[in-house]
This record gives C-alpha cells, sequence and structure tokens, in this order.
C-alpha cells in the first residue's frame, strides 16, 4: 500500500491515516508531495481523484479522504483493533471521529496545525472557544468512561483524527483542562508522534497562511 500525504508540518488530514497505520503496525509506502505554493501543487491534482491529499493506494484501489481511509483500513486489518471490538464503545468511538470530521471549523479555521510552531497564545473568535470547551468535555467523559489512556483506551481511529488537535490546543496554549493534558501527554509519547513531529519540524515549506 502507499499513501499520499502532503506536508508533515501543516497537513493534519494526512496525519490522520498515518499515525494509525504507524501505531498499528500496517506496512506502507509514503509519498509527500508538499502544498507549498498558492494555487495548490498541481502535482496533488495530478495524483489524486479529489485534488487533496491523503490518498491511500491498495493495488488498483484508490481510497480517499481521511476518515474513509480509516474505515477502509477497519475492513481491511480487522484484527488490527482500528476501532473498538465491544459494539458501545465503537459506536462512541465513530460518533467522536465523525464529530471532528464534520465541526469544529472555528478552531480549524483560526488555529492550523503547525508541527514546527513555537509555543505562543493567540487571540481566537467565541466559536474557537466553544470548540474547545466541547473538546474537552468529549475528551474528559471519554477517558472517565475508558480509563485511558487513549479516547477509548487503546489507540483507535477516534485518537487518529483528533491527533492535530492535540497539536492545536498545545501551540496555541488553548487549554489547560487536566484531561487535556493527560490525554496530551499519552498521545506525543508514541513513537509514531515522534517521528511525524521531527519530520514536520525539519521540512523547509513554509505556507505563510498555516503560519498564524
Amino acid at each position: 500500500m502507499k499513501l499520499i500525504i502532503g506536508n508533515k508540518k501543516y497537513s493534519s488530514w494526512s496525519f490522520r491515516p498515518w499515525i494509525a497505520m504507524r501505531v498499528k503496525g500496517i506496512a506502507f509506502d509514503e509519498e509527500l508531495i508538499p502544498f507549498d505554493d498558492d494555487a495548490g501543487n498541481p502535482a496533488i491534482k495530478a495524483a489524486t481523484p479529489a485534488g487533496k491529499v491523503p490518498v491511500l493506494v491498495d493495488g488498483e484501489l484508490v481510497v480517499w479522504e481521511s476518515l474513509a481511509i480509516l474505515e477502509y483500513l477497519a475492513d481491511r486489518f480487522p484484527d488490527a483493533g482500528f476501532w473498538p471490538e465491544e459494539i458501545a464503545a465503537r459506536a462512541r468511538a465513530r460518533s467522536m471521529a465523525h464529530e471532528m470530521h464534520g465541526g469544529f471549523g472555528a478552531l480549524r479555521s483560526e488555529c492550523p496545525m503547525n508541527m514546527a510552531r513555537e509555543v505562543r497564545p493567540i487571540a481566537v473568535s467565541d466559536g474557537v472557544r466553544r470548540d474547545v470547551a466541547r473538546i474537552e468535555q468529549l475528551w474528559s467523559e471519554a477517558l472517565d468512561a475508558s480509563g485511558g489512556p487513549f479516547l477509548l483506551g487503546d489507540f483507535s481511529n477516534a485518537d487518529a483524527m483528533f491527533a492535530p488537535v492535540v497539536n492545536r490546543l498545545e501551540i496555541y496554549a488553548l487549554s489547560t483542562h487536566e484531561a487535556v493534558s493527560r490525554y496530551s501527554a499519552a498521545m506525543k509519547a508514541l513513537p509514531a508522534w515522534s517521528e511525524w513531529d521531527a519530520a514536520g519540524r525539519a521540512e523547509p515549506w513554509i505556507v505563510e497562511q498555516d503560519e498564524a
């Protein structure tokens, strides 16, 4: 399999399936196409059906969109634990993943993921504050119910979907909630996190619109 991704410094959607596959030990080749120009790198549009990253190529099959890739991986590797085995926990994980996929627009818009950014607060809107409060609630309730260290106990697709949020909450100093600190520490302790983080910090490309 091959995973086509964008810049590790900025590409939150690429980070999601990448970290899930690394944590679950799924072998894949990686192709990074940087989006380092204002119009979008034409190579991305040529390589992917939607003109966006990430894209997973598995033989003749092409799967795009982060959550669709994560769902495909769960089907392709049913014993890897991409979703919790217990049906209620799986439903909760899917609910959280889909809420992340379709929500938190203010946070995503005002506070881009940036693996190389120094920790420094910025002025944010009430919309961002509401998004952060909801994330604090989600993470706190999930960790209390599962016992951690990840949202549903073991690492799942729900954690992959929220991985970029860990970076956002840290670098913009958006939360001091205990659950955020505890969960962020567990995520950042993953070898896969360290691998992605180091690569993102080493990238030479600067995308000004993502330098909030």
